[in-house]
């Protein structure tokens, strides 16, 4: 069975490519505009990995990692940024991020990411 990643992003151009290639990847993909926007869709208990954008309006990253915290969510989360901001990916990985990627980030990296996602979620 593939595994669904769900991407969470303000951004539309990111919500409309990473899909495409999460699917060429092999995965299946699922992108929404905000964080209350995946809590109330139906891929929420389906969702395997989050692909997570870090500053979004409505409600950040980070926040949403906090919601799913405490409603007992283990979801592994690759947070991307277009923040290239060298004090952010220590702290989202010190919170159990398995990764934080900035913007633009190659293919290669963004696959080993999720990979190590797909494992960490295994292990669990």
């Amino acid at each position: 069975m593939r595994s669904l990643v769900c991407v969470v992003d303000d951004d539309e151009s990111v919500r409309e490519s990473l899909p495409d290639l999460l699917r060429e990847f092999g995965f299946l993909a699922q992108a929404f505009p905000s964080g209350p926007a995946f809590l109330e869709s139906d891929s929420y208990d389906e969702c395997d990995c989050l692909l997570l954008d870090v500053a979004m309006p409505e409600m950040t990253g980070p926040e949403l990692q906090q919601v799913l915290k405490r409603q007992g969510r283990a979801t592994p989360i690759v947070y991307i940024t277009a923040h290239a901001d060298n004090d952010v990916r220590p702290r989202l990985i010190a919170e159990s991020a398995v990764e934080c990627l900035f913007k633009p980030f190659s293919q290669t990296d963004l696959l080993k990411a999720l990979n190590r996602a797909m494992g960490k979620r295994e292990e669990s």
